[in-house]
């Protein structure tokens, strides 16, 4: 890893680390309250050997005495000493616990001892260390007393008493919680990346574009509101995830450059990563460029276009395989008259049958010859075989990708699906990913629910006759500028659904668009059209003569 990819690791995963750090020093503050305060209390005593008049006697006695103090040292902590200072101060103490309070220290070269004890009563340390220091004025020159000498050669006496000392030695506050700061960072780093290189999820473009050599062609932003608002190129063209869409076009446009297939399939690898959205919105967007889009619900298993577009899904794709009605009539006009779906019809009981058979082939094969784009809406890849058997049977698979929803090894093995039956990958489209700000152009006042002029100048249909109109005011200037734009529409009588703004209306009759006559009659199958441009190129179909539609009126 470089230093920016640690760096993007730390910025990822910050909440981890101060997580760790506060769950640190919360623990040292714990420990702090738990632990029991410790006073320490000294003394100090004087050695001295008597006896001696010349000065090699006294010289000859004090290095005597040096050599002996550090004996008399250790004979601090012995029984002999310390079990009169437990009877006479009263201690509940034994000889081995009070001598793991006491410590003897005699500095270099002297004839000093000097005696600390340690307890959670700052009284009771001062006085342990003073009567340590009486004990051993006794004990020793009863020790150095040779027999029958009646003066002992050696004499301890006290030079400094002890003081009660008036705070605490231990815990040193500080230290503990600096301890506890610098561990918890330390932890907290190492968890940072113990889960970055435990976290499998796809979180990001460059997440993608390390598993496939497949391109990715749309990034779509994570919207709290897209539960609320599905459709969001028809409900606010002019929103971020809106642009994204139309990104996604653009880039689907230089995909099928060279006359490549026109019908293809959106899928994903696990439910719930928005490719039903992804399909009705680029299905809109396609729509408003001028292409002749249909859009197929072939979803069997959890259909979900009919419900999001507000539309009848009884009759539609399976109805038509199994031959109870013509696809003419199980098709439905929505919005613009560019823009037609086929909704799933009832969920059969063989959904991967219906999709693999030959009537689904025949099927498709009529549709592409009938519209500019035919985009199929199908099911996971994972949890059945549905996606990769129609991908074989069209020119390709779109692949939505949920950022935070995908694993790496899960979109491995869609890939490897579709690869399996020889289904071209045609890109992947990043969902969900978590929005970064940028500087530059900005569009505060745009991103607003509601009817909002498209991008060819044309208010959007409505998705049912009971869909609320959302107005939200985006400033003084942009609603009055939506009233003058509303006006003109009335007055030129230019809107793209026929419907006033009272409420929907049905839509009127085009006969640059539509396959009806200009007085409003259906044309015979066999006089209709078939568009000569590029499914994608954003123009009106142009009529050629000696092609027929095969979607009829799509009524």
């Amino acid at each position: 890893m470089e230093a920016n990819e640690y760096l993007n690791v730390l910025r990822k995963r910050w909440v981890t680390v101060v997580a760790t750090v506060v769950a640190a020093v919360i623990a040292a503050v714990v420990i702090l309250l738990t632990m029991t305060p410790m006073y320490r209390a000294s003394s100090q005593v004087y050695v001295a050997v008597g006896g001696g008049t010349s000065l090699n006697e006294m010289i000859e006695g004090n290095n005597f005495t040096v050599r002996k103090v550090k004996s008399y040292a250790e004979l601090i902590t012995s029984p002999r000493v310390l079990e009169p200072v437990i009877e006479s101060l009263g201690l509940d103490d034994s000889v081995t616990s009070l001598a793991g309070r006491v410590q003897a220290e005699q500095p270099a070269e002297t004839v000093l001892i000097t005696i600390t004890v340690a307890d959670s009563s700052p009284d009771l340390a001062a006085r342990t260390a003073d009567g340590i220091a009486e004990s051993l004025a006794v004990v020793v020159p009863e020790l150095e007393r040779s027999a029958g000498d009646t003066a002992a050669s050696v004499t301890i006496s006290t030079v400094r008493d002890a003081t009660v000392p008036s705070r605490p030695v231990s815990p040193n506050t500080a230290v503990v919680l600096t301890l506890g700061l610098f561990l918890g960072a330390f932890l907290g780093v190492g968890l940072a990346f113990l889960r970055e290189m435990l976290d499998t999820k796809i979180r990001s473009q460059s997440d993608v574009q390390k598993l496939t050599d497949a391109s990715v062609i749309g990034v779509i932003n994570f919207d709290e509101d897209v539960a609320e608002h599905p459709l969001i190129v028809q409900e606010s063209p002019h929103a971020p995830r809106a642009e994204a869409f139309r990104r996604l076009r653009t880039n689907l446009q230089f995909l099928e450059v060279g006359g490549g297939p026109r019908v293809f399939v959106i899928t994903s690898a696990l439910p719930g990563e928005g490719k039903s959205t992804t399909s009705i919105n680029l299905a809109i967007t396609l729509a408003d460029a001028g292409s002749r889009v249909l859009l197929i619900d072939a979803d069997l298993r959890r259909p979900s276009v009919s419900g999001y577009l507000g539309l009848e899904g009884s009759v539609g794709l399976t109805t038509v395989l199994i031959g109870r009605v013509r696809h003419e009539d199980a098709i439905q006009p929505w919005g613009t008259s560019n823009l037609h779906v086929l909704p799933s019809g009832q969920v059969p009981p063989n959904p991967s049958e219906l999709l693999g058979s030959q009537s689904m082939a025949a099927l498709l094969a009529e549709l592409a010859d009938a519209y500019d784009v035919v985009i199929a809406d199908t099911a996971p890849l994972l949890p059945v075989t549905d996606g990769a058997i129609l991908a074989k049977m069209t020119g390709g698979a779109v692949v939505v990708v949920g950022a935070g929803i995908t694993h790496r090894p899960q979109l491995t093995e869609a890939l490897g699906a579709l690869d399996t039956v020889g289904a071209r990958v045609l890109g992947v489209v990043v969902n969900r990913v978590a929005a970064v700000e940028r500087a530059g152009y900005g569009y505060g006042g745009y991103y607003a629910y509601g009817p909002v002029d498209s991008v060819q100048g044309k208010e959007p249909a409505r998705t049912s006759e009971d869909a609320p109109r959302r107005w939200r005011a985006s400033g003084v200037l942009g609603g009055l500028a939506d009233v003058v734009r509303d006006g003109v529409g009335r007055l030129s009588g230019l809107t793209a659904t026929g419907a006033d703004d009272d409420g929907p209306g049905p839509a009127k009759p085009d006969p640059e668009l539509d396959d009806v006559a200009p007085d409003g009659s259906p044309v015979e199958a066999g006089s209709s059209r078939r568009s000569a441009r590029h499914p994608f190129d954003p123009v009106h179909p142009v009529h050629k003569e000696g092609q027929t539609s095969q979607a009829g009126t799509g009524a």
